[in-house]
């Protein structure tokens, strides 16, 4: 048993590694997670229309808000059903309302997206810190040609193959709804525009789009390179082991 210490080290390793990888994994059966927010995205980035629930994703926030509320998810390759969703959430900050400014505040470009354990948009989060967009403007104000999700300053499509292993698809260059109501007029909303990165507000009868996001990991188990060095590690241990005994 002198071998123990040894593989709890390597255990304590592959947790240190795996902390230190990047935000996004690929959990299979079209779920993305994110271990900075500790949420669970779906990996189709417009799967009201995949599921056939709505002819083309767009709907109201209402509509959108009821669609993530009531959505159950079933989880392929853990045989598990989920049916804890919500729209992402958006944090006003500073005076109520939209404090409208090229970098560091709640609507504009470049918005503030997380800071420790503060939360200020899961969407800005996901354009800006996990795919790497940028904005149409720059933190100084400079126009950006290649801000948005093709990298080109195009807008309107959709993208497929982001994030790890291409898994998000269905991104669209367009608007997606938060879960959040604008606090100053509860007939807005807040929204971010995956088309040059503004985040702003929106009418609640307007028809945009909408991405689910769930609380947590769903899964509970190290990635299959964390498995694979493992394994490498328990074979190191062996072959010590056995020059020991001989």
């Amino acid at each position: 048993m002198q071998h123990q210490p040894l593989i709890l080290a390597l255990l304590a390793g592959l947790t240190l590694s795996g902390a230190a990888q990047a935000a996004l994994h690929d959990r299979g059966g079209g779920l993305i997670y994110d271990d900075v927010l500790n949420v669970t995205w779906l990996a189709d980035a417009n799967y009201a229309r995949t599921s056939g629930y709505d002819d083309d994703g767009l709907m109201t926030w209402d509509q959108a808000m009821t669609w993530a509320a009531n959505l159950s998810y079933y989880d392929s390759v853990r045989n598990v059903t989920y049916d804890d969703w919500r729209l992402p959430t958006i944090t006003d900050t500073g005076t109520p309302g939209c404090n409208w400014d090229y970098s560091g505040t709640d609507c504009g470009y470049n918005v503030q997206t997380v800071s420790g354990s503060t939360v200020y948009s899961e969407l800005a989060h996901m354009y800006y810190n996990n795919l790497g967009f940028k904005g149409g403007y720059s933190p100084t104000g400079d126009y950006q040609p290649d801000f948005g999700i093709f990298g080109n300053g195009t807008s309107g499509g959709e993208r497929d193959g982001l994030g790890p292993n291409g898994a998000i698809n269905n991104l669209q260059s367009s608007v997606y709804w938060s879960g959040t109501e604008y606090a100053p007029d509860t007939d807005d909303a807040w929204l971010f525009y995956t088309g040059n990165g503004f985040q702003g507000l929106g009418d609640k009868t307007a028809e945009v789009y909408a991405w689910a996001v769930r609380p947590g990991d769903v899964a509970a188990v190290p990635e299959p390179e964390m498995y694979a060095l493992l394994l490498a590690g328990l074979g190191l241990v062996g072959v010590a082991t056995r020059r020991r005994r001989g």
